[in-house]
């Protein structure tokens, strides 16, 4: 099993920042780290939940929705092997909701890492609330 933990979510005014991290632990996840994509999602009340990034925790390859290009990057820690974190600027009221993290054991394609049923293991979610 794996779990992932969310943190560093919270209330900013359009234009800020934040990052939020995603912690992983679990014996699977700290044998076979290396074959994981970390990506990370959002869900709005009343819309349907959207990928927002993703990374290959071999080689960092990366994937961005194209709505965050440019404002959002996702990146991970390979000292700690265990965390993923997403960092947000000029955020905007329309990047309001709740930011899950999510684990996909691998392998994956490119053309999968934005959908969100390829993935094996979810946090439990962080609210981010932008105000105008």
């Amino acid at each position: 099993q794996v779990q992932l933990v969310e943190s560093g979510g919270g209330l900013v005014q359009a234009g800020g920042s934040l990052r939020l991290s995603c912690a992983a632990s679990g014996r699977t996840f700290s044998r076979t780290f290396s074959s994981y994509v970390m990506g990370w999602f959002r869900q709005a009340p009343g819309k349907e939940r959207e990928f927002v990034a993703a990374i290959r925790w071999s080689g960092g390859s990366t994937y961005y929705a194209d709505s965050v290009k440019g404002r959002f990057t996702i990146s991970r820690d390979t000292a700690a092997k265990n965390t993923v974190d997403l960092q947000m600027i000029g955020l905007k009221t329309e990047d309001t909701a709740v930011y899950y993290c999510a684990a996909n054991q691998g392998p994956i394609t490119t053309a999968t890492t934005s959908h969100w049923d390829e993935y094996d293991y979810w946090g439990q979610g962080i609210q981010v609330t932008v105000s105008s």
